[in-house]
């Protein structure tokens, strides 16, 4: 694993329905091993707000609070105790100030990946026309970023999706290494989102 070649830690938040896949059993357990953070996402990745009216809500309270108790469940099987793990990145990275008082309530601190590089788009695939962004597109940005931005990429939330639609064969995890080893290069360190936040 890349993360392992350039002992770095790093922060991962997965759905109920992942933690429970058979398939991902011992992903999982070997990046609990290797102490990266491990996280929620919702159980069943619900959209909890309209995509343009942001504070019209989609979910209840109770509904919030059930699929996010049900992630939560499938997370003890690995030994992940709510009560160690107070981050939390909502589905889709969209939320507003009601979830955010939701998750609150239950211990957790809503937060999100840092604007202003293409990192997230890692998701989209060629049909998908103009929302698309090839893996060459998304580490330039990240690059380009670094290099303008005042402050760099310090404090910066990267979001990399561990897996995307098969649809996307231009997967940007590929490209991790050369990405790390140039930001290393240049100095940076980089911490578990806990260690970030705290």
């Amino acid at each position: 694993m890349i993360l392992k070649k350039h002992h770095i830690p790093a922060s991962f938040f997965f759905t109920g329905n992942f933690y429970s896949n058979p398939e991902f059993e011992t992903l999982i357990k070997n990046l609990k091993k290797d102490g990266h953070y491990l996280g929620p996402h919702s159980d069943k990745h619900l959209l909890y707000a309209d995509w343009i009216k942001r504070d019209s809500l989609l979910v209840d309270s109770q509904e919030f609070k059930k699929d996010l108790l049900a992630n939560f469940d499938k997370m003890k099987k690995f030994g992940i105790k709510k009560q160690d793990v107070p981050y939390y990145i909502p589905p889709y990275e969209w939320y507003n100030k009601t979830t955010v008082l939701w998750a609150k309530k239950q211990g957790l601190q809503t937060f999100n990946f840092s604007p202003g590089t293409q990192s997230n788009a890692d998701y989209t695939y060629p049909a998908m026309g103009k929302s698309y962004r090839s893996s060459e597109e998304i580490y330039q940005s990240i690059i380009q970023y670094e290099a303008t931005a005042g402050h760099g990429l310090n404090g910066f939330i990267l979001l990399i999706h561990i897996g995307t639609d098969p649809r996307r064969t231009d997967k940007f995890y590929n490209k991790l290494d050369q990405l790390l080893k140039e930001l290393e290069h240049k100095n940076y360190s980089f911490l578990r989102i806990n260690d970030l936040l705290k």
